[in-house]
């Protein structure tokens, strides 16, 4: 061995060899060797190959990077780091009909109800931005509930500039309660959560009483303001359909519309009642397979398709003649009525029924109770209330006709059940020879049997 070097006269001297071994290499004093030369014994890998690979492990640890490769990062399942397409709005409803599953709902929605968060979960988004609060305490509205019940993101309270800083289709990421755009930050709002919503409920509930002073008071104010409309049917325009005597199917796209309507199939085939739409209610009767007979609304949420299956139109005016929908019919050309009213566009259908003379209102969709008045959050709600008054002794609920309705055999249904029947056993009879001999001796003793009660007379 070279004096202080490695085996075989390879190794530099001991005192370039005084740094510490590279890891993996083990240092192994010999006995009877002398301090120097046993430092500079190495017992270490077999070959170069592992040798080098045990020097870089060193010079990695000693620059602080890891002995091994780099474990990927695991990226979150369902997240797109590019962002999903924004679809920008301030009116849900109207948003709802160019939202696609998996992209963004913008909207400026304050309270959020639980029609527009169900009207949302259908739709199927990647998540909602609101730039108003989904529930500011005035009551327990129950969309924001609804939304984050069903796993959809809901970032509450961003801030009205969001609207004009979000384009529509632009790519909105969302991290936390943070939005940004192409990496820069547009927002920052309430991330929602199940408890934080259950917990701004309870406080609202709070409020109740100042809430039900202010819809006493919208309710008297909407008396005296439409009591001719509501008593004397003053404004009611002329329509080309006969509702006299008959039964009028009203379907607004609330809760459980679908549901209703499912429940309604047998009724409708047989009592075929008119079929009125309220906005979007049309394209819930056309999803169902029926077409409207009358469209009543703003005409914001209906689809040109509603429009065009021939249903006679009737335009909801708002106080003092505005009307929404105006220019769009005009500029698709078709005809329509108008009719001015304060109210809802769904009472304004109820009441068209009612003067008209309808035999029976079944509503579909609608708002039943005062839990789901409130919610809905508006004024108008008040005129909800008035007309109900006002049309109750014929106005039904969808869910109460389909319990009461049980549909009978009809005559034709069991002459077509006899004729199959009777169908069938001639089939079997024409194919089969032992049957054909055996009908043959039904005959011939009939004939017997008869010649015999002859004979007697």
């Amino acid at each position: 061995m070279a004096p202080g070097g490695l085996p075989g006269g390879r190794g530099k001297g001991v005192e370039e060899n005084s740094r510490p071994p590279p890891r993996g290499i083990v240092l192994l004093r010999t006995s009877g060797a002398s301090p120097a030369s046993s430092e500079g014994s190495i017992r270490g890998p077999e070959n170069a190959r592992e040798y080098d690979a045990a020097m870089l492990r060193s010079k990695r640890a000693a620059t602080g990077e890891e002995a091994g490769p780099k474990p990927r990062r695991r990226r979150s399942r369902g997240r797109n780091p590019q962002g999903a397409p924004a679809r920008v709005d301030a009116r849900t409803k109207r948003l709802l009909g160019r939202l696609r599953p998996g992209e963004v709902a913008v909207i400026d929605h304050e309270d959020l109800d639980r029609v527009a968060a169900e009207g949302l979960i259908a739709r199927a988004p990647a998540a909602v931005v609101n730039a108003s609060p989904s529930i500011t305490g005035r009551y327990p509205n129950l969309g924001p509930l609804v939304l984050v019940r069903a796993g959809i993101p809901l970032i509450d309270d961003v801030g009205k500039l969001l609207m004009r800083k979000v384009r529509e289709g632009a790519p909105l990421r969302l991290e936390g309660d943070r939005v940004s755009i192409d990496g820069h930050l547009v927002g920052v709002g309430v991330r929602q959560s199940e408890s934080a919503v259950l917990k701004a409920m309870g406080e609202a509930r709070s409020g109740l009483a100042t809430r039900f002073d202010d819809f006493a008071r919208n309710t008297l104010e909407f008396m005296q303001r439409e009591r001719d409309l509501l008593f004397g049917g003053e404004g009611i325009p002329q329509l080309d359909h006969d509702l006299s005597g008959r039964h009028v199917l009203v379907v607004v796209r609330g809760s459980n519309y679908r549901e209703d309507l499912g429940a309604l199939s047998a009724y409708v085939r047989d009592v075929k009642p008119v079929l009125v739409g309220v906005d979007g209610g049309a394209d819930a009767l056309l999803e169902r397979g029926y077409r409207p007979d009358v469209i009543v609304g703003d005409m914001d949420s209906v689809s040109e398709r509603a429009l065009r299956s021939g249903a006679e139109i009737v335009l909801h005016a708002y106080s003092g003649g505005v009307a929404p929908g105006r220019e769009r019919l005009e500029s698709l050309d078709l005809p329509y009525r108008v009719i001015e009213a304060s109210g809802t566009s769904e009472d304004v259908a109820y009441l068209l029924a009612h003067e008209k003379g309808a035999d029976l209102i079944v509503a579909v969709g609608s708002h039943g109770n005062l839990r789901e008045f409130l919610d809905k959050g508006r004024e108008g709600m008040a005129s909800t209330f008035l007309v109900r008054l006002r049309v109750g002794e014929i106005l039904v609920d969808a869910k109460g006709v389909s319990r009461m309705y049980r549909r009978g055999v009809r005559g034709r249904d069991l002459l077509l059940l006899i004729g199959a029947a009777l169908f069938s056993m001639l089939a079997v009879v024409a194919v089969s020879d032992p049957l054909q001999l055996f009908f043959r001796q039904l005959l011939e003793m009939g004939r017997q049997f008869l010649f015999r009660i002859g004979q007697l007379f």
